[in-house]
């Protein structure tokens, strides 16, 4: 088209109109795809853990969890579906790190992100059901603790990534999250990698209620569930350098959940508690591994 007949107003609003149609469609096609992707994740996890398996969880475990040393713990596997998972990890991998918080410092180094908006849509429907009724009554079950609360803000939580040579010091976490005004009671670990050798280390470590000795370690492998009790004194971590490949890395997706009420014993609120040399540092925001 000629440039004097743009500058007829008939032909320049048509043309206009055109680049508004053209603009409309490419809008419409990118909404359609979201949509899909968005039904194909709900469909795949439709039945992400099916209450038979919820109930077996609770049956064969709910006693030994309270029992458990340190403190009220249970490491799960095989929970999910394998190829739930590795769709997740295909998003994880994917994901632009420039979006991610990332540390450097002597009781933490590690990538982390709680930006639901940006997880990939199997990720995000994974975790909205773990924040859900269904799974928050599971873990009343499981854990004895009522009235527990999801937090959809994911503070301190969602996707966590530790490479080569990063570590988290033993910690015991956050008790109050004040934006909501409630207390935390438990941590929710999801590992996700796959084919992980135990000689590169990565263990989550849990210790006693003085923060003096390790009593219990638990390799990251693929497909596994950490849940256990936080408390001023629930000190846990992975303080040593990790060492695997340059090209991997340790993957968890982390979530917390809190009550209304103060837990009994609980000291007044504080930050998170790092163990360092006996030394006791407190940093600004909640972390776990």
């Amino acid at each position: 088209m000629t440039s004097w007949t743009r500058r007829v107003p008939v032909i320049r609003t048509y043309v206009a109109l055109r680049e508004l149609r053209d603009r409309s469609t490419v809008l419409r096609d990118e909404v359609i795809k979201a949509r899909e992707e968005r039904d194909r994740a709900r469909q795949s996890l439709s039945h992400a853990l099916p209450y038979g398996r919820m109930k077996q969880i609770v049956t064969q475990h709910a006693d030994a969890y309270r029992a458990a040393g340190p403190f009220p713990h249970v490491v799960l596997d095989d929970v999910f579906e394998p190829e739930l998972l590795k769709q997740i990890v295909l998003e994880f991998d994917a994901m632009d790190r420039e979006r991610w918080q990332s540390s450097d410092k002597a009781v933490e180094r590690k990538w982390a992100t709680e930006d639901i908006q940006h997880f990939g849509p199997t990720t995000r429907a994974l975790i909205n059901q773990l924040n859900g009724g269904l799974f928050l009554n599971f873990l009343e079950k499981l854990t004895g603790i009522s009235g527990l609360i999801s937090d959809p803000h994911l503070r301190g939580g969602g996707l966590h990534e530790i490479r080569r040579e990063g570590a988290l010091g033993v910690h015991a976490d956050f008790n109050l999250y004040p934006r909501l005004n409630i207390w935390r009671r438990l941590n929710f670990l999801l590992y996700l990698n796959e084919n992980w050798d135990p000689a590169w280390g990565g263990e989550l470590e849990l210790w006693d209620r003085t923060g003096k000795q390790r009593v219990r370690s638990v390799e990251p492998f693929f497909n596994r569930v950490v849940i256990f009790d936080t408390s001023n004194c629930s000190y846990h971590g992975h303080p040593h350098p990790l060492m695997c490949p340059e090209n991997n890395s340790r993957k968890s997706i982390a979530l917390y959940y809190y009550t209304v009420q103060k837990p009994e014993g609980e000291i007044d609120p504080h930050t998170t508690i790092f163990l360092e040399s006996r030394k006791v540092e407190e940093v600004e925001s909640g972390k776990s591994v």
